[in-house]
This record gives C-alpha cells, structure tokens and sequence, in this order.
C-alpha cells in the first residue's frame, strides 16, 4: 500500500523528494498534491518529473483541507524556514503527519507552536537531518558509543562553507534573519544535530560571537572592491568570481530566473550589496548539561568547504577530519568553477587539497588508529539516498538512530535560537529561559 504525499514547497531542495517519488520510490508514495506561490515553479517541476502525473494544485492556505480532503497521510515541508512552524502545524492539525527540512524552525515562537501541535495530536514530525546518514559521521557515532574514548568531556568542530557554497546564502532568501534564523539556524543546525547525536548530550547554555565580515556593502566598500552589480545574471562583469550566471545553469534557469515574472524573487542578488543581516563569522561555547563543552566556529568565505571535528573523553580522543571541495577558482573569463575536474584546460595549484575524510582514534598510552569509512556517493556526504530510503521506505531496525522526530529538531536549533539572543546581547544564554512552552520536556524540563 503506498503512502500520499503532498508537498509545499518546489524549490531546488525539492527536487530530491520530486526525483524519489516519481522514479526510485513511487512503489511507496505517490505524490497527490503540491504547492507553491509561484506557478511557474510548479509547471517546471511538472516538465521535470512526467511520471507524476496531475497532483492537484493547491494554495498553500488551503494546505488543512487538501490533507483532509485528499486523506494525505504525509506532507512535506520545503519552504523558507520561517514557514516551516506555519505548514508544520497545519499538517498535523488536519491529520497528516510532517516531513520537514533543516532546521525545525527559526524562533521560540515557532518551537511552541510545533510542540504544542505534535503533543496535542500525536502525529509525527520527522526533521530529515541527513548528515546523520554519512557513513564518516555515523562511523564517529559508533566510536563514541563504543566507549572507546570513554565519557565524553568536550568537543571542537569547526565548519568551513567555500566562496562558491558560503557565498550562494548571501544571494538569496537566507541573506535576511528573518527568513532564515541566519546560519547559525539555518546551516549549523545540521551541525549541532551531529553533536548532540554523536554525544548524546543536551544543550544548557550558550555564548556566541560573530558577524559579517566579508559579504555585505560594507565589507566591499572597506576593501575597494568598487562599484557593484545589482545580480548575477544581468549585471555582472564576466570577470567576477562572485557572480552567479543562472542562465548558464538548466536548474537554476528553470526554477527562478524564468519565473521572476510571477513573484519578482531575484536568486542572483550581489554578495556585496546592502540589505544582508546575517552573520559570515560565528563562533559560539555550548555548554550541555552532562557538562561537557563544544567550541564551535563557522565561516563562509573560505577557499576549500569541509569540517574538522575533535571529540575528547576520558579515555581517548577522535578526530574526523573531511574535505568535500578542496579548491573553488576561475576560468579563462573569471567565471567560478567549483570543480576543476571539469576543465582540463584548467591549471591548478599543485598543493590544492584533494577531497578526503579520515577518522584517527588514539586512547591514552596508545598508538592512534584509522576507522575505515564505508564508501559513499550522492549528496550530503551520502546521506540523501539513504534519508530517502528511510523516510520514504522506512529503515527497520534503526541501531544508531538514524530518524530524527521534533524534539531532536528542537535540541538542535535551540542551540541557534540562542546563539542568536547572544549575539544581540553579548551575553551568555542559559536555555532553559527561553520560552519554549512544551517544547522544553525535550531538553528535560518545561517552564
């Protein structure tokens, strides 16, 4: 018996769940409804997926009465993060359970409405943090859960985002905090899902420090970078590394520049213009309340994208160290190229960092030792075949806890929520103050 679906939401991150329910796993799900503001989304969606067929259309107002009118069992959620409380709630309340992206939502407000909309009607919420499903990321969680490095006493993850990925959130939707929650919510969710996930710990406090620093009018003006193109695809001088040309990509092209005219979303904005308000440096000291600490950093202008990870216990120490893009340059013309396999006719360096992942072990009075990763293919490090396998198929015994339900979504993005009061306040931010109604029974107490 399959699984009905609908889904909000058919921008690009859409296109996974689009993709799966059309072709790989419409054995198990049908797709029997979808919206989205923009109609010319929807009808490039529909071009790019046939096996399809009609799903009916909807306004995302009406998302309560398609689930009952349809008998949907499961929607999924891709819209702007600050939609995602809103479409969430009205799921659940109307008897569908919710698939929803990273992060869970972007405030207090946003936590309470889902809790108190998850417990009162006792459908399920699954948050799809797909790094969870990487075989490095799982190979550090079963090293710790081991107890090979014994109990767990501190953390340090630093987080790495390169001019080509680090640079598209100041072009779009994620360049305002309050679409996003900033990458602190938006990005390092993922980040502080694995912490918590690899440690089995709970958040308790948080300091945060940062930024922007590098994108932004300010910035560019400061370091004479001169006058700036409004876009992309339009405006920019064909020598500039930092443009973004949808027209050269089929993707992009299809989804937002020929479908300006329906809502005037610009994809392309200049990473160096006014307007942005979120951070491009961050760094933050959690506390967890086992007592353990994490020193965390994140930065969005660096030349190669990866993370190195440090867990410290009582017996030992783990490194995880991984590169997932290790050089960004230009062509001939100045245009980026994030992959310089592509282009043979392409120099680069010789010392450029070859994508990599290792995982070292060393206990005290011991030699360190290798983990051997399982190799992977596909996005997120691997993990979106496999979130997919378990989100729509289901994956059985699950010894690891792979699924992620609202409240491994809540101890996630608090961590941002209050990274974020910190950042305004210049103090630490205990969460237990934070108003998160029910919410808090999932960091093991309720105000």
């Amino acid at each position: 018996m399959t699984r009905r679906f609908a889904l909000i939401g058919t921008g690009s991150r859409a296109q996974m769940y689009l993709g799966a329910l059309a072709t790989t796993h419409a054995d198990v799900g049908t797709l029997v409804a979808w919206a989205d503001p923009n109609p010319g989304r929807l009808d490039w969606s529909a071009a790019q997926h046939p096996e399809l067929g009609e799903p009916r259309r909807f306004d995302p107002a009406d998302l309560a009465d398609v689930v009952r009118e349809e008998k949907i069992d499961s929607v999924i959620v891709t819209t702007p993060d600050f939609l995602h409380a809103e479409y969430v709630t009205a799921a659940l309340e109307a008897g569908a359970d919710a698939i929803v992206e990273k992060p869970l939502t972007t405030s207090e407000e946003g936590i309470r409405r889902i809790a108190e909309a998850a417990e009162r009607t006792g459908r399920k919420v699954t948050i799809t943090f797909n790094y969870r499903y990487s075989p490095r990321n799982a190979a550090l969680k079963r090293v710790i859960a081991s107890g090979e490095i014994g109990e767990v006493t501190s953390v340090h993850f630093e987080w790495v985002l390169d001019t080509a990925h680090g640079a598209d959130y100041f072009r779009r939707w994620h360049r305002e905090k309050q679409n996003s929650g900033g990458l602190l919510i938006h990005k390092s969710s993922h980040h502080f899902d694995l912490v918590n996930w690899w440690t089995q710990q709970v958040p308790s406090r948080v300091y945060a420090s940062g930024g922007l620093r590098f994108y932004g009018a300010e910035n560019a003006a400061r370091r004479g970078l001169g006058e700036r193109p409004e876009r992309g695809s339009i405006d920019a001088a064909a020598n500039d590394p930092f443009a973004l040309d949808m027209r050269t990509d089929e993707k992009l092209r299809g989804l937002y520049l020929d479908q300006e005219k329906h809502d005037g979303y610009l994809r392309d904005k200049d990473v160096f213009d006014a307007g942005i308000t979120i951070e491009d440096n961050l760094a933050l000291i959690v506390d967890y309340a086992s007592g353990a600490t994490m020193t965390y950093s994140l930065n969005a202008h660096s030349p190669w994208e990866g993370y190195t990870v440090a867990v410290n216990g009582t017996k030992g120490r783990a490194e995880l160290t991984v590169v997932e893009r290790g050089v960004v340059t230009t062509d001939e013309t100045g245009g980026t190229v994030v992959d310089p396999s592509a282009r043979p006719d392409l120099v680069v360096a010789d010392r450029a960092r070859p994508e990599s992942e290792s995982l070292v072990v060393q206990t005290h009075f011991s030699p360190a030792r290798e983990v051997p990763i399982p190799v992977a293919e596909g996005g997120h490090g691997g993990g979106d075949a496999m979130l997919l396998d378990d989100l729509l198929r289901g994956v059985g015994d699950d010894p690891l806890g792979y699924t992620a339900d609202w409240t491994d979504g809540v101890r996630s993005v608090v961590v941002g929520v209050a990274g974020n009061a910190s950042l305004a306040s210049g103090q630490p931010v205990e969460i237990s103050d934070l108003d998160l109604g029910p919410a808090a029974r999932a960091l093991g107490g309720e105000r």
